[in-house]
């Protein structure tokens, strides 16, 4: 399976390194020298990872065969995709990757569905889960222990218990209400497991 690992930014310096918007909670492994990575654009890579340090507690890479500004500048904004085995899972058993979140069903902590997880955005204080409502409507729900207080894999679930005013209660028992369009409807994706 392949999963977006990181973007690559601006050119730093002259020498050919790149920042880096790191998307995985396994850079040391993902983006590590020696790496291979794929690219999307898929004419710009292979990618080699030949050095990797943190500068201003930014990630720079530098790959092979890219070794002045010029071809720096020629790699921003292309998305680096690893190769990730569908069953291997975090060291930590706290920690998921973003395939494994995908579709899952977000509901409260007494069953009340909220939605499917359709989307993870990865910020530097924290993940964000972007939350599909059945009426087709959006909510961002911080990946924090204290909001996330379960993630259940086998049931295809996400059980959170958020602080009062993140989910708009309204919307909650708007779309479970028997005369609003969309009631009634289920989880529909829960299982797939894709990654985009």
């Amino acid at each position: 399976m392949q999963l977006v690992v990181a973007r690559i930014g601006r050119a730093h310096g002259i020498k050919g390194e790149v920042t880096v918007e790191v998307r995985t909670d396994e850079p040391e492994l993902r983006l590590g020298p020696g790496a291979v990575l794929a690219t999307e654009p898929a004419s710009t890579g292979p990618l080699t990872v030949e050095t990797g340090r943190v500068h201003s507690g930014r990630l720079l890479l530098r790959f092979a065969g890219v070794g002045d500004r010029t071809g720096a500048e020629a790699l921003r904004n292309t998305l680096l995709i690893a190769e990730v085995d569908p069953q291997d899972m975090p060291e930590d058993p706290d920690e998921y990757y973003d395939h494994q979140l995908m579709d899952l069903d977000v509901v409260l902590t007494d069953g009340t569905e909220i939605g499917r997880i359709t989307e993870i955005t990865h910020l530097p204080s924290q993940d964000l889960f972007i939350v599909e409502r059945p009426d087709g409507t959006e909510v961002m729900i911080p990946f924090v222990e204290e909001i996330v207080t379960e993630i259940d894999l086998v049931e295809q679930r996400a059980v959170i218990d958020p602080p009062p005013g993140l989910i708009d209660d309204n919307a909650v028992v708007a779309a479970g209400s028997d005369d609003e369009e969309g009631a009634g409807t289920g989880p529909d994706g829960a299982g797939k497991g894709e990654s985009s």
